[in-house]
């Protein structure tokens, strides 16, 4: 079919209807649900991105999942014509935003808004087929498991086609009856006595294998495998390997336990894990034996990406704090009210300084409390495989006058490495705040303007967030920590819309070079790159601004996009319609980008499909949704009329059945249409002004608790998520076949061997010459003379029974040819601020300095903390 269709009658009749939503300030066209860019320039990364398209069958009431175009779910070929898709403009539909994707509010005084060099497209959805259930990025390995009949394979890679399994070829999506199937209640009855008959069957095949696996007193750890036919409810079956305790078995000073063990953490309490997949602890310090699931390979052995998936998780919110997730932190210095526009306290740099003397213990009592061992042990038991790690820069270092609580988040990082090894969980380790900020967002450090690669101040802060990169390389990749840590995201979304594409790319090649200078090339050596989009145009060539194509032959290189649905123009879509949605956007674009660029990733995504949500759009805005949301510069009108009330989003303890099996379909559309992906966030904080947890559709924890997010993540590409969805609605979706990684993009046979090398010439200039019109030569730098802030592990002091002591837990540096020196301030030379070299005049002539290098005092640190090398010290005015 073509793309986009047309729209049909009722889609334009209800687009002329709906030219009321849309203000006088943001002139959209609503056939098409396009945002108009603003002449002033000044809005951000969700105003210029694409708006989801509306659909001509729009919900009396969104939260229901029930309407006109509600699933019946009957068997049949995924992607068999059934109808058009709903009326897009395929330039922006289905761009990724950020989570932040609201305006900068507040710039600082001696610059203006972050966004001024904004685009009005940074997105779009390619001409091809859309991908869906089995159309996904990768085979999953659950595919082996799969012997109920629910799902026939065809060919690796291409389209699954759903299979009746009885209820009258109807499969129940979503798990509950508000997605079922209707039928008589003496069809009913049937299934009733067959889910009986089943029941008894499976508890009589189930004991047996059961009594069998406690007779084996073996102490070798055998694999098992995750029982992954489950319904949507997801309990799963799955045993822990012979030879690992489970239940009350375990003791006080065991080296393992299985489901149902009790767990004895360094406080002195305990807790009881559970998980049912399969999976199991370990507690012996420097043992990377532990399984997270039976189906997913130990730390100690290679992942692989071509049929093993990523099930992952944000731990948003607890070393990079931000409003929206840990609000509890930032409500005694703000107004209850949605709209304020004299807030100051919205961000972690402003937090610390409001916090004054009392930064040291709120923030070590928040790491403490926010996330604990246990957390660790239920992402396990969720299903959950990989854990992405934000950490900010200032757990390394910090320059004078930078008012961030320095260092102590480094034990706590530490603490991280130590539960991810013992539930088995990967991390990928993610540097989400830079100096001077990449981005304006509040997460980014500081939020308003940005001065990474920059304003003034745009190659030095640059330089100085190599040297942390550096240096956290260094520490992931000793042997101690290097199963732990299989990626490394180097640079949390970079705007790329004011910092240039093609200044990104020399910073990231810049970025790889440095690297693989430290790990070497090929499988096993060291962490996978993993480069941000910079929300840059989804599968376009590197000559239309995109990814795809860039760096070919570089060695396991991965790409991180963030989709979103909730920043754009707001839609009363029903939940079923919804979860058709991610099926439609990005299916295809990361299959394609996986043959094109290497493994590509959904980093971060929520369940949310609105912008509600306590200081989702910082602290002082408000939402779309409602409309009380507004663009930078503009506080007398909001940008969208509003179109209903957003309580009903967020006052998540009075959900319905019905609406959380809504939202339990949108999570496994989005599950199916990515592969490889990353929930943002695991859990978010109590709200006093709100009298409950805020943020409910991004907290996966209370998900999980409440019953609106599967209980295994598996069902959504297991069972075909995005072709039920599609096909319950009536939307074409024509099939993309699955991705084969080349052998390079895995570490294999080529690995390093640029195949480009014109095209890796062309970004290889480090600094770039230019940093958009401004010419860098003349630009503030450092120099590569000062000393290198190397990062330490204590050595563990207990063991399990039996079991010895490790007496090397690294000295923070595996490769001793690294033995350059870090970027510091040059001496004699005068900086700008870093956070505000955006206004600064560009200087006339570079500044040489007298040759030596200033040292730089380091911010007061607990003495009880292992002390890196200081770093230097500057003049900034």
């Amino acid at each position: 079919m073509s793309y986009p269709p047309t729209p049909s009658p009722a889609a334009q009749q209800r687009a002329s209807a709906a030219s009321s939503f849309y203000s006088s300030d943001d002139p959209a066209s609503p056939g098409t649900a396009r945002l108009t860019h603003n002449p002033d320039q000044s809005r951000s990364s969700a105003d210029i991105y694409a708006s989801v398209p509306l659909h001509d069958h729009a919900d009396t009431n969104p939260l229901s999942p029930l309407g006109e175009r509600d699933p019946m779910l009957v068997g049949g070929r995924a992607g068999e014509p059934r109808g058009s898709l709903p009326p897009r403009d395929d330039s922006f539909a289905g761009s990724t935003m950020s989570r932040e994707a609201s305006s900068m509010l507040y710039g600082d005084n001696e610059s203006q808004m972050a966004f001024r060099n904004g685009r009005e497209s940074s997105g779009g959805i390619a001409a091809a087929g859309l991908a869906g259930a089995g159309y996904g990025t990768y085979r999953d390995a659950d595919d082996d498991h799969v012997n109920h009949g629910d799902v026939e394979k065809t060919a690796y890679g291409t389209a699954q086609k759903p299979v009746s399994r009885g209820l009258d070829g109807r499969r129940a999506a979503a798990g509950g009856s508000a997605l079922g199937a209707k039928g008589s209640s003496r069809r009913k009855w049937f299934i009733v006595l067959g889910i009986v008959v089943l029941l008894v069957v499976a508890a009589a095949i189930a004991i047996p294998v059961a009594v069998t696996k406690t007779k084996n007193n073996s102490n070798k750890l055998a694999s098992a495998n995750v029982d992954t036919s489950s319904s949507s409810s997801g309990s799963a079956t799955s045993s822990a390997p012979a030879g690992v305790p489970t239940g009350a078995a375990v003791s006080r000073n065991a080296a393992y336990g299985g489901d149902g063990s009790t767990v004895y953490t360094e406080d002195g309490s305990s807790f009881i894990y559970n998980n049912t997949f399969g999976g199991f602890w370990n507690s012996i310090p420097f043992n990377d034996s532990a399984q997270a699931q039976s189906d997913v390979p130990a730390l100690k052995d290679e992942w692989d990406y071509n049929n093993n998936l990523i099930y992952g998780v944000n731990i948003g919110g607890w070393l990079v704090v931000e409003p929206f997730i840990v609000p509890g932190l930032f409500e005694p210095f703000n107004s209850p009210a949605d709209i304020d526009f004299e807030a100051t306290v919205i961000d972690e740099y402003t937090l610390s300084q409001a916090l004054g003397s009392n930064l040291s213990t709120t923030l070590e009592n928040h790491y403490k409390t926010f996330i604990t061992e246990k957390d660790f042990a239920e992402i396990a038991g969720a299903g959950l495989n990989w854990i992405r790690l934000p950490v900010p820069y200032w757990m390394i270092e910090t320059y004078e006058g930078e008012p961030f609580l320095a260092n102590v988040g480094w034990t706590y990082f530490l603490k991280a490495v130590e539960w991810a090894r013992k539930y088995g969980l990967r991390i990928n380790l993610d540097l989400h705040a830079v100096p001077g900020s990449q981005n304006g967002y509040n997460h980014s450090s500081k939020q308003g303007t940005i001065n990474f690669l920059n304003g003034v101040m745009g190659i030095a802060n640059a330089q100085r967030t190599l040297n942390i990169i550096r240096t956290l390389a260094e520490f992931i990749t000793q042997p101690q920590y290097k199963n732990v840590f299989p990626m490394f995201s180097v640079l949390n979304e970079p705007y790329a819309a004011t910092i240039g594409v093609d200044v990104l790319r020399h910073f990231y090649l810049e970025t790889y070079n440095l690297l693989r200078g430290i790990t070497g090339t090929g499988a096993g050596n060291g962490a996978y790159i993993v480069f941000h989009d910079g929300f840059t145009t989804q599968n376009a060539t590197v000559a239309a601004g995109g990814w795809n194509g860039f760096l070919p032959g570089a060695d396991r290189m991965v790409l991180d996009s963030h989709p979103y649905l909730c920043f754009s123009t707001p839609n009363n879509d029903g939940l079923s319609y919804q979860a058709t949605k991610p099926c439609q956007y990005w299916g295809a674009i990361y299959n394609q980008s996986s043959v094109e660029f290497g493994i590509t990733v959904a980093g971060e995504w929520s369940l949310a499909v609105n912008d509600c949500g306590k200081w989702l759009n910082n602290v002082g805005n408000g939402y779309r949704y409602n409309g009380t949301y507004y663009i930078p510069g503009n506080t007398t009108a909001p940008v969208y009329a509003g179109i209903g009330s957003c309580d009903q989003w967020n006052n998540w303890d009075t959900w319905t059945s019905d609406t959380k099996n809504g939202f339990q379909q949108i999570a496994q559309s989005h599950q199916d249409a990515f592969g490889h992906w990353f929930f943002w966030t695991w859990k978010t904080g109590f709200s006093t002004h709100l009298g409950k947890i805020a943020n409910p559709l991004w907290n996966y924890q209370l998900a999980l608790e409440q019953g609106y997010m599967p209980a295994n993540p598996r069902l959504g590409r297991r069972d075909g998520a995005c072709a039920a969805a599609m096909q319950s609605n009536d939307v074409t979706m024509a099939s993309f076949a699955a991705p084969t990684l080349s052998a390079w993009m895995t570490g294999g046979a080529g690995a390093g061997t640029m195949l480009n090398p014109t095209q890796a010439a062309s970004y290889s200039q480090w600094p770039p010459a230019s940093l958009g019109a401004t010419p860098a030569s003349n630009l503030p730098t450092y120099t590569p003379t000062g000393s290198v802030i190397t990062l330490s592990a204590t050595t563990p002091t207990a063991y399990p029974s039996g079991y010895s002591s490790v007496t090397d837990a690294g000295n923070g540096w595996a490769q001793p040819t690294d033995t350059a020196g870090w970027e510091t301030p040059v001496a004699g030379c005068s900086y700008p601020n870093p956070w505000s070299g955006a206004g600064a005049p560009v200087p006339t002539a570079p500044c040489v300095g007298n040759g030596s290098a200033k040292r730089m005092r380091r911010q007061p640190v607990p003495t009880a903390l292992a002390m890196p090398t200081p770093p230097p010290k500057a003049n900034f005015f």
